[in-house]
């Protein structure tokens, strides 16, 4: 308890002085709201990929961790919120941001932070990427199955945007190698691919 403790103290001071926040950090999500929303068959017939985003209308949190939620939550029933063959829910979730990488804790309902490096730019070779407010990445063994559990998780995300009203794309156009590299992933896990969400860009721009 002491080490939390100083640890919340030391973050806060970092915090306050403009620095970044050392890795290791957890941020608590709001609780997901998983009632309501677009019905079932109209968010299908309505998923898109969106490449247009406004990039002056942030995520906030709670809709954070909605996107977050059925991509890799945990549901009421403590499953998760999609299938994985032989149930090894062996998927890594990161969210990406300028100040640093995020692990999503889909148990705990929460972010770690990896390090404090901005890794978008290893994601951003397309011009529109940049404009996007989140950045998520998916992570599994490079295999059928790990591809499949990715495939899975980024369908969900897509349905939710429908339903919500935002804008997504599933992306391959990254540098996997290096985002793999720097996220200091073992064995046969891998980067698999990357996916941009917000809110999408106005019409009358």
């Amino acid at each position: 308890m002491k080490n939390n403790t100083y640890k919340a103290i030391l973050t806060a001071g970092l915090v306050a002085l403009g620095l970044p926040a050392m890795a290791g950090e957890v941020k608590q999500l709001p609780k997901p709201v998983i009632t309501g929303g677009m019905p079932l068959m109209e968010a299908i017939d309505q998923r898109e990929s969106g490449r247009f985003y406004d990039p002056a209308k942030p995520v906030d949190d709670q809709t954070l961790s909605e996107v977050l939620w059925v991509a890799w939550g945990a549901n009421s029933q403590g499953k998760r919120t999609i299938a994985t063959a032989r149930n090894l829910q062996n998927m890594s979730l990161y969210v990406l941001t300028k100040e640093g990488t995020w692990k999503y804790d889909g148990k705990a309902n929460t972010l770690e932070k990896v390090n404090g490096k901005n890794l978008i730019p290893l994601c951003a070779q397309q011009d529109f990427v940049n404009d996007a407010p989140v950045h998520l990445l998916y992570a599994a063994k490079d295999d059928k199955w790990g591809r499949c559990h990715v495939g899975s998780a980024y369908q969900n995300v897509y349905l939710y945007a429908a339903s919500k009203g935002m804008a997504t794309v599933i992306r391959g156009l990254i540098d996997a190698d290096g985002l793999t590299k720097e996220l200091g992933l073992q064995g046969e896990e891998r980067v698999i691919a990357h996916q941009t969400v917000g809110w999408p860009e106005s019409a009358d721009k």
